[in-house]
């Protein structure tokens, strides 16, 4: 629809600016009582366009340069704004010439001109978010339409969901229940687009997490993330992400439904998609930053289980920059965990051996202008990672010697 508007837009305001230029300099000639009575009828259109009331000729620049910034999205907040746009991004001679073409026009061709316009005003009208996605809900929810058509509207749905109004808009309109149906659909296409949506909706929006975790959708997505499609186990981990971030129940239900399985699963496969192990090894460690922020009275076992530290310092070896990151950066916050034992990162995960080869890897990316940057900050994170590994160990050895 956005697009659509654009597209719409650019098209018509250059016709609108040869037609209105035309008709209002043939209106200061001819005097015609009937085009008077077009202009009266443009401004009461203008009311359903949304459209404030039209601003004076002389524009300051600050009115200007707002109608440049809104003239991309497909709008502007006025008709004469429009044609202020229009007349400053178009050739003047041409504009003259064409001006001087209408005002040789006869008054029928001048009122075949009109209708032209007022045609082009009807197509540049454009629903609100919250019309659209009550069509788009209602298609939802209409089982009788074609799946053609039910998947366009979770596809405008994907696109409305993700500004927090419309979000928590979806709750009052029964469209979060739709959509939440759509995750049992035998089709994994309209599966992983409905995991899309709830993960776009729930994002920083603790309201739309709340109406979410108790319509009791958190274990159906971690059922999915499991999948062997790997575009739904993608877009379903990336919903219970969104779902239970900054959010301590949401976290609770998750370790409730066995998501920490689920998480140490994807983990420990290195040949899973790729896609998919870097939101776990990001997932791991928000989890273990909320453990470090205090928003959770007791650290679980779950973090000290060997074969899940055993994962994410392999991960610290992956070919994959951003993965090595996300891994670094995990590995950093389990360290700082009070339940953690430095010896078995040394013994079982081997991380000084990891952090030997990193360390080997990035001195040479620091040699390449194009990765320097990055290889110079990821340095930077290793050695602290280093430094709290070794003040760790060294802990360990002097309590075994006091001993």
């Amino acid at each position: 629809m956005e697009r659509r508007s654009i597209s719409i837009s650019r098209m018509a305001v250059a016709l609108l600016v040869v037609l209105a230029i035309g008709v209002t300099r043939a209106d200061r000639v001819n005097k015609s009582a009937s085009l008077g009575s077009f202009w009266s009828t443009a401004k009461e259109e203008s009311d359903h366009l949304r459209w404030k009331p039209e601003v004076d000729d002389d524009l300051s620049d600050s009115v200007v340069q707002e109608e440049e910034e809104h003239h991309l999205d497909g709008g502007f907040s006025s008709l004469e704004g429009m044609l202020q746009w229009a007349v400053g991004h178009s050739d003047p001679e041409k504009l003259k010439e064409a001006s001087l073409g209408i005002q040789r026009l006869s008054t029928e061709e001048l009122k075949q001109r009109q209708m032209e316009i007022r045609e082009l005003m009807e197509k540049l009208k454009t629903p609100s978010d919250a019309k659209l996605m009550k069509i788009a809900i209602d298609d939802l929810n209409n089982l009788s339409l074609p799946l053609e058509d039910r998947h366009r509207a979770l596809q405008e749905l994907l696109i409305l969901a993700e500004p927090i109004d419309n979000a928590n808009g979806m709750t009052k309109t029964w469209g979060l229940t739709a959509v939440i149906r759509e995750l049992s659909n035998p089709i994994p296409e309209i599966r992983t687009i409905s995991a899309w949506i709830l993960g776009k909706a729930s994002q920083n929006n603790p309201f739309v997490q709340k109406q979410i975790l108790e319509l009791g959708t958190l274990a159906k997505l971690i059922e999915m993330a499991r999948s062997d499609f790997s575009e739904e186990a993608t877009k379903a981990l990336y919903a219970v992400s969104a779902l239970i971030r900054n959010n301590i129940e949401g976290q609770e239900l998750f370790y409730m439904e066995a998501g920490d399985t689920m998480l140490q699963s994807i983990l420990s496969n290195s040949t899973i998609d790729i896609r998919l192990l870097r939101k776990s090894v990001f997932l791991l460690a928000d989890l273990v930053e909320c453990q470090l922020d205090g928003r959770s009275n007791t650290e679980l076992p779950f973090f000290s289980n060997h074969s899940l530290l055993k994962s994410v310092v392999d991960l610290m070896t992956s070919e994959d920059l951003d993965i090595q990151e996300k891994a670094l950066y995990a590995v950093k916050n389990l360290l700082l965990l009070r339940s953690i034992d430095a010896v078995v990162f040394k013994d079982v995960c081997e991380l000084d051996v990891a952090l030997g080869r990193m360390r080997q890897q990035l001195e040479q990316l620091i040699c390449d202008d194009k990765f320097k940057e990055y290889a110079l900050d990821m340095e930077n994170l290793r050695r602290e990672v280093e430094l709290i590994f070794v003040g760790k160990l060294d802990k360990v050895r002097r309590t075994v010697d006091f001993l």
